[in-house]
């Protein structure tokens, strides 16, 4: 049986920190950067462990911003 694979992408500049992805994410993957402030003042989220990523795209739909991309791709 084939397993997915994704690739996520934030537009960051235009991330609220919201976290919504962050609690969607069902591998918890995804994080706010608390490293970093974005062009707006807010944490943007990212993803530290990419290759852990399944590509549900569970953050791209419930992101209220269209801030994420996910390419998914079967391995």
């Amino acid at each position: 049986m084939a397993k997915a694979k994704g690739h996520v992408e934030f537009n960051e500049n235009i991330c609220k920190g919201c976290g919504l992805c962050v609690e969607v994410c069902p591998v918890k993957i995804i994080a706010l950067d608390r490293t970093r402030i974005n062009v707006k003042g807010y944490y943007p989220a990212s993803v530290a462990e990419m290759d852990k990523c399944i590509g549900c795209a569970n953050c791209a739909t419930i992101c209220p911003d269209l801030v994420i991309t996910v390419e998914r791709e079967m391995v």
